[in-house]
């Protein structure tokens, strides 16, 4: 058994093809390494030297793990330590590592932005150790976070499942998968 089939069986609603209606595009999940090139967006399970978990809530009530869409030119690590700061206001203290992504493919003529891969582009999960050191950094034109908190996994991922069950099975995904605590400081 490859090893998506076995996550897949622990994890079945994350290996379900989906669509994605606002971006025009089939999704398919997977574990397997995947070109970093090709990623477009990035969401971060933030882990904290207590093994706590980074969350963040909007205004308009959006639960998530800190990420979004890469910068033209922009590294992986790069995107993750500039989303991290902005949305939680947490810093790195590690390297990113890339665990799971959802495979989009776009039926879109154009790509969302001309930097990003086109017609298929990786949404990636991936884990990093981080601490919290101050408030978020969003612009004044960007959505407002309300909330950051740092949460023992389980608790993170009940926290997540009330408004995104997909980011919250990815930080379940993540404890299974043993990306979290002590391997992440071993990088």
């Amino acid at each position: 058994m490859d090893d998506d089939a076995r996550w897949a069986a622990r994890f079945p609603g994350l290996f379900e093809p989906g669509e994605v209606d606002y971006a025009d595009c089939a999704l398919s999940f997977t574990t397997a390494t995947v070109p970093d090139s090709l990623v477009a967006r990035l969401h971060l399970v933030a882990v904290t030297a207590g093994e706590r978990v980074i969350v963040c809530r909007s205004t308009q009530g959006w639960r998530f793990l800190p990420g979004g869409t890469r910068e033209p030119g922009e590294s992986l690590q790069a995107l993750a330590e500039r989303e991290v700061l902005k949305e939680a206001g947490a810093r790195l203290t590690g390297p990113v590592r890339i665990f799971a992504t959802h495979v989009a493919d776009s039926r879109a003529a154009a790509p969302y932005l001309p930097h990003l891969p086109h017609p298929r582009s990786y949404w990636a999960y991936g884990a990093a150790p981080a601490e919290l050191v101050g408030a978020p950094t969003m612009p004044p034109d960007g959505e407002r976070i309300v909330e950051v908190l740092a949460l023992p996994p389980a608790d993170a991922s009940a926290y997540l499942a009330a408004f995104d069950p997909v980011q919250a099975a990815v930080v379940d995904l993540a404890v299974s998968m043993g990306v979290m605590g002590d391997s992440l400081r071993s990088w």
